[in-house]
């Protein structure tokens, strides 16, 4: 748990919580958002909370995608992204009508409820529904519960790099992953014992 981890500092806010969680574990990790500093990294965190948009915009002013591509898709290091953080990975969102990251072969879209009951945003407590074997998930046990706050969520009709879904009248994905990339539309920062379980998790990768 010693590798240098670099939590992304591109103005989408709840960097502080995900910082002070994965502090219980490991005390190499910081904050940035200097490229040069980035380039460095032997592990990253996309955390997020806030606009599709915004975000690939704040990315691109701050000269980060090439240096992420190059860590992510190059010298493959382990690539963890939260919530909006998990969502930039696709290659296009509803929010914003903008193009992604594109490391998934997936596109974000709003909720589309049909019965009234269920509200949007989905905020709360959600269980998982594991759909393959994944280290993010290691002991995790059969009775879970993750904190969610979302309007948008992940569709692909990739089943194979779907690892979680859940269900809000009707199942979305809540967890990709591929090789050395990992998404949860879910904060783990916010989630008490089991979140405090993925990110050690994410740290042993």
């Amino acid at each position: 748990m010693k590798n240098k981890v670099i939590i992304i500092d591109y103005k989408m806010g709840n960097l502080y919580s995900v910082y002070k969680k994965l502090n219980i574990f490991s005390n190499n990790t910081k904050i940035s958002d200097n490229f040069r500093e980035i380039s460095n990294a032997e592990k990253v965190i996309l955390p997020g909370v806030g606009h599709f948009g915004k975000a690939i915009q704040n990315l691109q002013e701050l000269n980060l995608i090439e240096c992420l591509n190059e860590l992510t898709l190059i010298k493959k290091i382990p690539v963890l992204g939260i919530c909006l953080g998990m969502q930039i990975m696709t290659k296009f969102s509803e929010e914003g009508n903008v193009s992604g990251l594109g490391w998934f072969d997936a596109e974000v879209i709003k909720f589309k409820h049909k019965n009234n009951i269920y509200k949007n945003p989905h905020i709360g407590w959600s269980n998982l529904i594991i759909k393959k074997k994944s280290l993010l998930f290691q002991d995790l046990p059969e009775q879970h519960e993750f904190y969610f706050v979302h309007s948008y969520h992940v569709i692909t009709n990739v089943k194979s790099i779907i690892s979680a879904e859940t269900e809000y009248e009707y199942k979305f994905v809540s967890a990709i992953e591929k090789e050395n990339i990992f998404g949860v539309q879910f904060h783990p920062e916010k989630s008490h014992e089991y979140g405090e379980l993925i990110f050690k998790n994410f740290l042993n990768i």
